[in-house]
């Protein structure tokens, strides 16, 4: 079986601030050795010749390496590795070109280079440096992949070392008084005509030092020595830190859209993002790239930013801003979500101006980059979002605002990879876990990496967004002294909606899809029950659940016993009936058998409760409701008003509820243990008249 592997490198254009003539003296200093590079054992001449006028000079030379490999050498019966270098300096040109191929397992791996050195096109005094390599491993003994990890590794280490070499031997050159040498000149009586000298500059005028004053530094993009292509220093100063590997691709996949796509091609920090996203395999970032590419131009998403003007409405209620930078320089954009009516705007407005909102916001921000990279004087390429979640409940998750949450997801997902450098959720209630649990499944695993998550007033202090953000920047609703104009939003008149409002009373209720909720009924003396098994410590389960029917009484066991469960079958009529299951037996001794996690929780008619457990041990946790009656008067007392009420009001011998449960793995839940624990979220005046319990232990919220 032949196994065929193929690797290709190209290198951005490097420059060396000083001429072709003084560079070519430190490059011929690495022969026949080279102590500054150990995998160089040493070089011998093969063939050389030159022209009758001396213009061009090749030379050919067999080169040997110590590849750091020896015990797979030694299995393939060789010490060394040699390669063939040919080398053909054109004086008259003032270029140097370097071709090599590798001479040793030339049947199973072919290693091809190509190096260049050329005359800078708008400074002829400074010497530009290109290279490109491929590795083609054909078989290797079943050793292929071994054999593209080593070559690969031993490549990239010496591409950044050799322009290291070279810079060596010219300050070695300099120290000895070496800072001229002329150009080369056509023999006299050869008919030639001679070549122009520098404009502006005698022999002995020319700056050597790059720093030196008066020295010639033109701006980035004037350094590049092609408009097509990347220089190292831009590269650096604009896009940043890239390893060998990451600058080949970014350039490989830049000069593949300037062939294919005649028009208008991204910008570079644009195409970096995408190979970003799909970690620089270059033909997945490729196609992602190509289908962003197709839909901008569809959706004339390149003019979003002229062409938007979001309604009067949106910029009173949209509750999001840009906010100054954070602490790394990246722009700061703050959104109120738990302030925001997401129903009353989807309504009002539509998705599609949501979106077109949301784009151009994304639009803005990669501007802002731009801006910011400028200003600090270092690649900014992503921006931070801080998402205040005060108000939030599950209420908010209204079913068609869900799909468009999750739709504006989608979009920016596939075509702003990567622009996304922070998220920092602050003042996340305790029902997070149950929204985040269905978010989080359309969110990419690089993104959902990048979120910092805050319950309670955790955000406050050390290790919180001071650790992020400057405190002077802090906005005032969140405790700082800075003012912010993100507006406070509120609901939505709903004279101003597009359809007609739903009923939203418990005969009607939508949620986010109608399959993960299941109905089930209580009865008088038989609760019904669920058992959740917790194999490992520090889980969250979550829970929603609506009374439909009836008052019932929330609890929460913990059993280090697996219940068995006896069923009750409902004679119920409609949609809502269900089986009643009971799992606790009644030889159970509360306190022996199994034991209470959370305190019992009253749960009205037409209420809606929301709340999580982080689970402390594992065993089998049982979430149970039981119907609510009057507690048993004493003689010395009379019964509450409230429960006489209650009594009459009731449904008597029946309740109805939909219920939904999960479980996170406090691996997917990114926030903190201790303060999921100890959050006491109040919630937003969009919720209507909202309560919650006033039992301090109790994890459950409600609204009604």
């Amino acid at each position: 079986c032949v196994v065929k592997m193929v690797q290709k490198y190209q290198s951005p254009v490097r420059v060396y601030k000083y001429p072709f003539e003084l560079v070519m003296a430190a490059y011929e200093k690495r022969f026949p050795t080279c102590p500054e590079i150990p995998v160089f054992l040493g070089s011998e001449i093969l063939h050389e010749s030159r022209s009758e006028d001396g213009a061009i000079h090749v030379i050919e030379r067999s080169c040997k390496l110590n590849v750091d490999a020896p015990r797979l050498l030694k299995k393939a019966g060789v010490e060394y590795v040699f390669f063939i270098q040919r080398n053909t300096v054109n004086w008259r040109e003032r270029t140097l070109r370097i071709e090599a191929h590798n001479e040793t397992f030339a049947n199973r791996v072919v290693v091809r280079e190509t190096c260049s050195y050329s005359v800078h096109p708008e400074n002829e005094e400074w010497t530009c440096f290109e290279q490109s390599a491929s590795l083609d491993i054909k078989s290797f003994f079943g050793f292929e992949s071994t054999v593209e990890k080593i070559a690969m590794k031993q490549y990239t280490s010496n591409i950044k070392r050799g322009k290291e070499v070279i810079e060596h031997y010219l300050k070695e050159l300099i120290s000895q008084g070496i800072t001229f040498i002329p150009r080369w000149t056509p023999p006299a009586g050869s008919g030639r005509d001679e070549p122009s000298p520098a404009v502006g500059h005698e022999p002995g005028d020319i700056p050597l030092d790059p720093g030196a004053p008066g020295s010639p530094c033109p701006s980035a993009e004037a350094a590049s020595p092609d408009a097509d292509k990347l220089d190292a220093e831009y590269i650096e100063r604009y896009l940043g830190q890239l390893t060998p590997l990451q600058e080949s691709c970014l350039i490989r996949l830049r000069q593949w859209l300037q062939e294919t796509h005649k028009g208008k091609i991204p910008k570079d920090e644009h195409i970096l993002r995408f190979l970003r996203a799909r970690d620089f395999n270059i033909d997945k970032a490729r196609e992602m790239l190509c289908q962003s590419l197709s839909w901008r131009k569809q959706y004339q998403v390149d003019y979003i930013l002229q062409s938007w003007r979001p309604p009067a409405l949106l910029q009173e209620y949209y509750t999001g801003g840009w906010h100054y930078q954070d602490k790394d320089g990246r722009p700061l954009y703050i959104l109120r979500l738990g302030q925001m009516d997401t129903k009353g705007l989807v309504k009002a407005l539509g998705e599609e101006s949501l979106l077109r909102h949301v784009l151009s916001i994304n639009e803005e921000g990669q501007k802002r980059c731009e801006e910011n990279t400028n200003i600090f004087g270092r690649p900014i390429t992503s921006w931070t979002c801080l998402v205040d979640l005060e108000g939030l409940n599950m209420r908010h998750l209204w079913r068609p605002g869900v799909k468009a949450l999750l739709r504006i997801i989608e979009v920016v997902e596939d075509n702003y990879p990567e622009t996304l450098g922070r998220l920092l959720i602050v003042r996340a209630p305790r029902v997070f876990p149950v929204l985040w649990t269905l978010v989080s499944p359309f969110i990419n695993e690089n993104t959902r990496q990048k979120f910092l998550i805050y319950s309670g007033n955790n955000y406050q202090g050390s290790g919180g967004l001071v650790d992020y953000v400057d405190k002077e920047v802090i906005p005032d609703f969140l405790g700082g002294d800075c003012m912010c104009t993100v507006p406070e939003g509120g609901l939505v008149p709903k004279s101003l909606y597009q359809t007609e409002d739903e009923p939203e009373n418990s005969d009607h209720i939508r949620l986010w899809t109608e399959t993960i909720y299941h109905s089930a009924s209580v009865l008088r003396g038989a609760p019904h029950e669920i058992v959740v098994e917790i194999l490992e410590g520090e889980s969250v389960i979550t829970w929603d659940f609506d009374i439909l029917k009836g008052d019932v009484v929330f609890s929460l066991f913990h059993s280090k016993r697996a219940p068995e469960p006896s069923h009750k079958e409902s004679t119920l009529p409609g949609p809502c009936a269900g089986d009643n299951v009971q799992l606790i037996d009644r030889t159970w001794v509360l306190g022996v058998d199994f034991s209470r996690v959370e305190s019992p929780l009253v749960c009205r008619e037409g209420e809606s409760i929301q709340g999580s457990h982080v689970t402390r041990w594992p065993g089998f946790y049982i979430l149970q409701w039981k119907m609510h009656g009057p507690p048993p008067c004493s003689s010395s007392s009379l019964p509450r008003v409230d429960d006489v009420l209650a009594s009459l009001q009731g449904s008597g011998h029946k309740c109805k509820l939909i219920y939904y449960y999960e479980v996170l793995a406090s691996k997917d839940f990114r926030g903190s243990m201790s303060s999921l624990e100890s959050c006491n979220s109040g919630f937003s005046q969009l919720s209507g008249v909202t309560t919650s319990s006033s039992q301090s232990q109790s994890s459950s919220h409600l609204s009604r």
